[in-house]
C-alpha cells in the first residue's frame, strides 16, 4: 500500500493525538524526550502521532478488518478504532516523513528493533522501540500486529530494486497537485491525497 505523509484536515484525530502524547511523551524510536516543561507549556514542536496503518487506507482497515486487532475501543465503530492509540506512536517529525515513506519501520518479531532502509544518518539502524508505548500493562499499549504489517509493507516496498518513489511533501508557493500529477505515480498519489483530505468529510 503507498504511503502519503499528510496532516490531518478534519481535526478529528484530537484525540488520537492527545492519547499518544500522555503515553509516550517521546520519539520512541529516536529516544528524544519532550521535556516536562515543553508538556507542561503545550510545546510539541517536531513530535508528531504517527498511524501506524495509514488514514487514507480507511476502506482497506474496515473492509479487511484490520479494526479487530484493536481491543481498547470496543465500543466503536471499525472505521473509528482507525484512531486507536494501539494504531500509532509519537514520533519526531523528521522519522514520521521516514516512517510514511516506509524507509524505517520496527520488528516486533526480533526484540522491537528498528530497521532504516535507507542512508541512516541519525543512526536509527539498530535501535529498540522504546518500550513506553508497548508495555502489555497498558491497555492502550501499540499493537504487534499492526507493527508486524507495517513491517512487511516496508520490506516489500524496499525490494523492489530501488524501492517505492519518495513523495514530496512540502511545495512552498508552488502548485501542489500540479506537482503531485507530474511526479512518481501521480494519479495515485492525487486519489490518495483526496481521500485525506475528504476524510470526514463525506
Amino acid at each position: 500500500m503507498h504511503r502519503l505523509f499528510s496532516r490531518s484536515v478534519s481535526g478529528k484525530e484530537t484525540r488520537f493525538r492527545d492519547e499518544i502524547r500522555t503515553r509516550d511523551r517521546k520519539c520512541v524510536i529516536s529516544g528524544m524526550i519532550n521535556s516536562d516543561l515543553s508538556i507542561q507549556a503545550s510545546d510539541w514542536v517536531s513530535f508528531e502521532a504517527a498511524h501506524l496503518f495509514p488514514l487514507h487506507g480507511e476502506s482497506i482497515w474496515i473492509d479487511q478488518d484490520f479494526g479487530g486487532w484493536i481491543t481498547d475501543m470496543d465500543d466503536f465503530p471499525p472505521s473509528s478504532k482507525i484512531d486507536s492509540a494501539q494504531n500509532g506512536f509519537l514520533l519526531r517529525s523528521h522519522v514520521h516523513q521516514l516512517f510514511d515513506q516506509y524507509l524505517i519501520s520496527v520488528n516486533p518479531d526480533d526484540g522491537y528493533k528498528v530497521v532504516v532502509f535507507n542512508c541512516d544518518g541519525d543512526g536509527l539502524d539498530g535501535r529498540i522501540l522504546d518500550p513506553v508505548c508497548r508495555d502489555p500493562a497498558n491497555p492502550h499499549c501499540i499493537s504487534d500486529k499492526l507493527l508486524r504489517w507495517h513491517f512487511r509493507q516496508s520490506v516489500l516496498a524496499n525490494m523492489r530494486g530501488q524501492g517505492e518513489p519518495i513523495f514530496e511533501h512540502d511545495f512552498p508557493g508552488t502548485d501542489i497537485m500540479g506537482e503531485i500529477l507530474a511526479g512518481p505515480c501521480g494519479q495515485e498519489r492525487f486519489e490518495l491525497e483526496m481521500a485525506t483530505r475528504l476524510r470526514g468529510v463525506c
